[in-house]
């Protein structure tokens, strides 16, 4: 059961470190980032809380992200690798779960699943991000393209599953890859090390926010994980759901989120 973030104890809030947080349907509304959303990232900055993206989102946008976002470091391609800008040394940390070669092996067998996947199922695409992807294939089901039903995006899951990949249904693509790893195992890595802390020890300290079932393993690790309201579209379809829902949608649930996480920070500092 999902309870109201606004119920969320006072005493939990003080040991909130590290804020982690899909992108698309969670930081963005309509897709859009909404100026509330950097407004609240700036807030948590200035309170000294961590903050990291862990999103589908390609390489190449997540360069971008991790150099010009207030955040601490970026998960990519649902845990294919984890970038973190020192803006100190200008030096880009990028650590990648597969080899450059395994990699390209991969690029072979994922360009022959995407010919029979937009063969089975009419209406989806190559995701329009594509081009900046390193290691997965993005479907799109409804961002660029006139929204699928789910049962089509399942159809869709189970092309890769049936060739031998991982696939993860997002809230506007199917994503799908070779290798044992999703967001929640390149996230222990990027805590071990760029943090130096073990995630199972500082667990607790987290929150996660997400929308959709490709967040279900981290709603099911992280006891302080977060949905925006529109995740009650998958209810039923995710293995784990969130323990705490917000009130508002998209990028202004995560503003709300913030909002009430660092309410008893900001009491204080007024006092």
């Amino acid at each position: 059961m999902m309870l109201s973030f606004s119920q969320f104890p006072a005493a939990l809030k003080a040991d909130i470190r590290f804020v982690l947080t899909d992108i698309d349907d969670t930081l963005t509304s309509h897709g859009r980032l909404p100026a509330v959303v950097f407004t609240a990232m700036e807030s948590l900055k200035k309170a000294e809380k961590r903050i990291i993206p862990i999103t589908g989102r390609p390489a190449g946008w997540c360069d971008h992200i991790a150099r010009m976002w207030p955040i601490d470091g970026i998960v990519g391609e649902n845990g294919a690798f984890y970038f973190s800008y020192d803006r100190n040394r200008k030096k880009m940390l990028r650590r990648y779960w597969k080899s450059e070669k395994d990699r390209k092996i991969d690029r072979i067998k994922l360009d022959k699943i995407k010919q029979d996947i937009l063969k089975m199922i009419p209406g989806c695409a190559v995701a329009s991000d594509q081009a900046y992807r390193e290691a997965d294939l993005a479907i799109d089901y409804c961002e660029d393209v006139p929204p699928l039903e789910m049962e089509e995006a399942d159809k869709i899951v189970k092309c890769f599953q049936e060739s031998g990949a991982q696939a993860k249904i997002s809230s506007i693509h199917v994503n799908g890859w070779f290798g044992d790893y999703d967001k929640l195992s390149m996230t222990r890595l990027l805590f071990e090390e760029v943090f130096d802390e073990n995630l199972e020890s500082v667990k607790h300290q987290v929150i996660f926010t997400g929308d959709s079932p490709n967040d279900a393993p981290m709603f099911g690790y992280f006891p302080n994980s977060v949905g925006v309201a529109n995740v009650i579209h998958f209810k039923g379809k995710m293995t784990h759901e969130p323990a705490w829902v917000t009130e508002k949608e998209g990028g202004y649930g995560f503003a709300e989120m913030v909002d009430i996480l660092l309410s008893r920070h900001t009491a204080t500092m007024r006092m």
